[in-house]
């Protein structure tokens, strides 16, 4: 069947239906509605498609569309529910439980009638962690069932009528429900507030006289101070006492009126560090040890555990990004898992982003762009590296959720790669305007062959974590829920750990390792890749660097052309 996507933004849940649609079988076009409805229209004009999907959309679809050409919308909540805040409406009101709705798209907004539905649990994380996982699932099991029904013939989609008492409207949940009292709101208040707008809008407070938005939030148990006063600082977060504790808030974004010349979400702490005394008083640095003891309620982005042979480094990093700063700490923990007795190392976070590669909006605001470019990609290419060399043990990458460019690379590095069967991954650099590095003119073609290598990074399209088994770019689904994922993969690491003939697999890799460098040096993959993106950094005219902005400042994308015209006819 011909499809075509509507969406607001080729964001991961359009990524994700992309994909999984296209391995389904259908031909799959994209059209981002971010210029009005002209290029809805005139994509539907040029491809006619059998069926129109909305994943991801913020504005309406026009009339004229909807009319002529049956179009089903993702909702984000369950039937009845109605309008643009729904999962925003969810986390603040602590529901064990909500759903997806995939309904037909008509005049009033979400009130057409339901071809599926699918309920998931809400667990206590951010919106946008819930949106990626939880959510997702349940939308990619609705849409799949949709369009199953679609296809059949004979389905006869829900009405939704007004009267029911399921049917509910819900306004744009604004920055007034979200206004935190520090000196009367308790933690459990402050961090409901916090993770229900993690990623946007953002909570809109005041710190040192300035208006931000905070973006993120994490418990502290042990820091305490007056209510609202900033304690500490740690990787790039702030500590902020409540009225009975203190929260961890990982990045913030000033307001667009405040003066900062970079109002795009940042380290909290770099935010803080750029504004001039005397509004900035020193915060000491408490780092949070690796080992961090079981029972701790804390802010740490990277962790080191381990159980039996098994050693587990853990991260996790706001938006799947990696700074400079946050990959030479990752290559530290690294390099201190070497130093320890096991066989096998397994690295990836609990759930969500594995990781997207270097960090945009870190760049984006540096005095230097073109400069904290190279030196981010340095020390990316450096733990990459890292992880190529290691021949006294099995490594293996555990991607909870999806990865791109750089992060990509990273997984592919390792001898194993691991997918939940929801992950979607991006191995390509080509719409940054980036050649690439990390290695990936080693890792990409000996896993998948030249040919389909260069296939991947000129195509530029996202990979389910099924099709990325049949290419060669992951070893093993792990049909797992999102807050399983960690204890599965715990458990398959330790079997592997546990299994007769390892030490023989280890020899074969080191060996492998030995031949692949008499062939060509590591040295020589790094240096060229680096000589192009060199130049490309250099070059304040190449696209790289509009593209990066325009992307970090959430500039709509000029091009009204389909994203993907053809694909798989």
């Amino acid at each position: 069947m011909d499809i075509l996507l509507v969406a607001s933004a080729f964001n991961s849940l359009t990524q994700r239906a992309y994909a999984e649609l296209s391995d389904a079988g259908h031909r799959v076009d994209v059209v981002l509605a971010t210029h009005g409805p002209d290029p809805v229209r005139a994509a539907v004009r040029e491809l006619r498609p059998e069926l129109i999907i909305a994943p991801m959309l913020k504005t309406a679809l026009p009339e004229d569309v909807w009319r002529e050409h049956t179009c089903l919308v993702v909702h984000p909540g369950p039937p009845g529910d109605r309008g643009p805040s729904s999962l925003d409406w969810a986390v603040a009101g602590e529901v064990t439980r909500w759903g997806v709705t995939v309904l037909q798209a008509e005049a009033a907004m979400d009130a057409g009638a339901v071809w599926a539905d699918e309920p998931f649990p809400v667990p206590a994380t951010g919106k946008s962690d819930l949106y990626r996982n939880e959510a997702a699932d349940a939308a990619m099991t609705a849409l799949h069932r949709a369009v199953r029904r679609y296809a059949d013939g004979d389905h006869k989609p829900r009405p939704q009528t007004a009267d029911r008492p399921d049917v509910r409207w819900r306004g744009y949940f604004r920055q007034d429900r979200r206004r935190i009292d520090w000196e009367h709101d308790d933690t459990g208040t402050v961090l409901r507030g916090l993770r229900g707008a993690d990623s946007q809008p953002g909570v809109l407070d005041e710190l040192h006289g300035r208006e931000v938005f905070l973006h993120g939030g994490h418990p502290e148990d042990q820091l305490r101070g007056r209510p609202g006063d900033l304690l500490a600082t740690r990787a790039g977060a702030v500590c902020r006492a409540t009225r009975d504790g203190a929260v961890w808030i990982p990045e913030l974004r000033p307001r667009r009126n405040s003066g900062d010349p970079a109002p795009f979400r940042r380290p909290a702490a770099t935010v803080l560090a750029s504004w001039s005394a005397p509004h900035t008083p020193a915060l000491p640095e408490i780092p949070a040890p690796l080992d961090l003891p079981e029972g701790r309620s804390t802010y740490a982005d990277i962790r080191y555990r381990e159980r039996g042979a098994a050693g587990f480094v853990t991260f996790s990093f706001p938006g799947g990004a990696m700074s400079t700063g946050q990959c030479r700490r990752l290559l530290a923990a690294y390099r201190y898992a070497l130093a320890r007795p096991t066989s096998v190392l397994v690295l990836g976070g609990a759930r969500d982003f594995f990781s997207n590669g270097i960090h945009l909006n870190v760049i984006e605001g540096a005095p230097d762009p073109g400069e904290e470019s190279w030196r981010n990609l340095e020390a990316m290419d450096d733990l990459v590296e890292a992880v190529l060399r290691t021949t006294d043990r099995l490594v293996i990458a555990a991607l909870a959720g999806n990865a791109a460019a750089g992060g990509a690379m990273l997984a592919l590095a390792a001898d194993e790669v691991w997918c939940r069967t929801g992950s979607v991954l991006n191995p390509h650099y080509r719409r940054m305007g980036l050649f690439g590095s990390e290695f990936w003119t080693y890792s990409l073609p000996r896993r998948t062959g030249p040919e389909t290598a260069r296939r991947l990074t000129t195509e530029a399209l996202p990979v389910s974590a099924a099709r990325g088994v049949r290419l060669g770019l992951v070893d093993r689904l792990v049909p797992a829920a999102p807050g399983e994922f960690a204890g599965t993969v715990e458990a398959m690491a330790a079997e592997v750990a546990a299994a007769p003939g390892l030490a023989d697999r280890i020899a074969a890799k080191s060996a492998a390792r030995q031949a692949d460098e008499s062939l060509r040096p590591l040295a020589d993959h790094r240096r060229d890749e680096l000589a192009r993106m060199h130049a490309i950094f250099s070059d304040p005219t190449a696209p790289y660097h509009a593209l990066r902005a325009a992307f970090v400042r959430k500039v709509p994308a000029t091009s009204t052309r389909p994203l993907h015209p053809g694909v798989g006819r």
